[in-house]
């Protein structure tokens, strides 16, 4: 049973309605486990609704959806975050007030009861997890500069860090590389290289020469479902995707 493989993401025939629109229309997408995957398409594709179903936040009109052996439909957003699918949107979430080391420790996985939070010390373990992810996302020297002052490429790199902090087993990113620099693109494309492999890594972009130093395989949604597959060689010269969202 393909849905029973740990660690694989399984959608099929997935389909969503809202007041008669059909945003997903039988999509079927299979994410292996440490796949780095990049989906484009025009606006309206269903590329963030595909997301929200993966997350619990929708629930889908018809279809399969699963995450190794469980039925992310039968779960709500809590259950499928704490099987470890972690979700970063395009306007990156941090704390200002607080610095980049402060952020990586309050994302820790934790209790957070009154009682343990009184007792809270941080564990050498947990130091040395912030310190390793502070070198991933290349922030090791703003370890003590508040949130505020890095540029938005750090910011979103910060964000990615957050989620990496709580080991997550697949992660979903919503156009990371907005607004960035050109160095920030390629370093971003270079973290989530390297995020890939130890997870799974989803990235929703419509950057192409960021797609294209992802290195991946690419998926071009068109009205909800999959239009065409492949490297970005093959489906920028498919003559479909040319049509509905390259326009050349």
């Amino acid at each position: 049973m393909i849905g029973g493989v740990e660690g694989r993401l399984y959608l099929d025939g997935v389909s969503v309605v809202f007041d008669g629109f059909r945003a997903l229309n039988a999509l079927s997408l299979i994410i292996e486990p440490g796949e780095l995957r990049a989906i484009i398409g025009p606006n309206g594709a269903g590329k963030t609704t595909m997301m929200d179903i993966i997350t619990g936040k929708t629930r889908p009109t018809a279809g399969t959806v699963s995450f190794g052996e469980h039925d992310l439909t039968r779960m709500d957003e809590a259950e499928i975050a704490n099987l470890g699918i972690g979700r970063k949107f395009q306007k990156p979430t941090v704390f200002d007030a607080l610095t980049v080391f402060e952020n990586l420790e309050l994302a820790l996985k934790a209790p957070r009861d009154p009682w343990s939070c009184l007792r809270w010390r941080l564990a050498e373990g947990a130091r040395r997890r912030i310190e390793t992810v502070m070198e991933e996302i290349g922030l090791t020297e703003r370890a003590r500069d508040r949130a505020a002052i890095l540029s938005h490429g750090q910011r979103q790199w910060l964000e990615i860090g957050m989620l990496l902090i709580q080991e997550p087993r697949l992660l979903l990113v919503d156009e990371p590389v907005a607004g960035m620099t050109d160095q920030e693109t390629e370093s971003t494309a270079a973290l989530l290289r390297g995020i890939a492999g130890r997870r799974s890594v989803v990235v929703v972009e419509h950057d192409l020469e960021f797609v294209r130093a992802l290195g991946s395989k690419v998926t071009v949604l068109c009205e909800g479902s999959v239009l065409s597959e492949g490297s970005i060689d093959h489906v920028q010269n498919d003559p479909r995707v040319i049509e509905v969202y390259l326009g050349r």
